[in-house]
């Protein structure tokens, strides 16, 4: 697949990405009974309405969507790579006391390969699609 007609689909490959974190965030809550923490929510907060406002905006090939979904997107982000670094660097847990109450932020329900955590999936769904809305080609670029 040559550049062009990946930067063409970005917009569709974005969609995608919100749709497996937000599924992927459900079946972990839902199925697996992991219960979020509150930074988990926050991180939810940023991605579910991705999936959609990214659906409709793909449907549309609307590419004005840029400017809602980028800020979510880093902020979602930014929370990730805290709630990332607090499982891995339990110190922080001591500085910053973000879940003072329920599950401890730094309950990691899953360590895969010993450092892929949910926070990690979160900050790479969010990385992803910061990158597909960032090489999406606009309609006024020429081909």
């Amino acid at each position: 697949m040559n550049t062009d007609r990946f930067r063409t689909y970005a917009l569709y490959f974005a969609w995608i990405v919100s749709l497996v974190a937000t599924l992927g965030s459900l079946y972990f809550s839902e199925i697996k009974g992991f219960i979020p923490c509150n930074l988990c929510w926050f991180q939810r907060i940023c991605m579910y309405p991705q999936s959609i406002i990214l659906g409709i905006a793909a449907y549309h090939n609307d590419l004005r969507v840029k400017r809602y979904i980028l800020p979510l997107s880093m902020i979602g982000a930014a929370i990730s790579l805290f709630h990332y670094l607090e499982q891995k660097l339990p110190f922080l847990s001591e500085v910053a006391k973000v879940c003072v109450s329920g599950v401890p932020c730094t309950t990691a329900y899953i360590n895969w390969l010993g450092f892929i955590t949910i926070p990690f999936l979160a900050l790479l769904a969010f990385g992803l699609i910061i990158f597909f809305m960032l090489i999406a080609k606009t309609s006024d670029e020429n081909a």
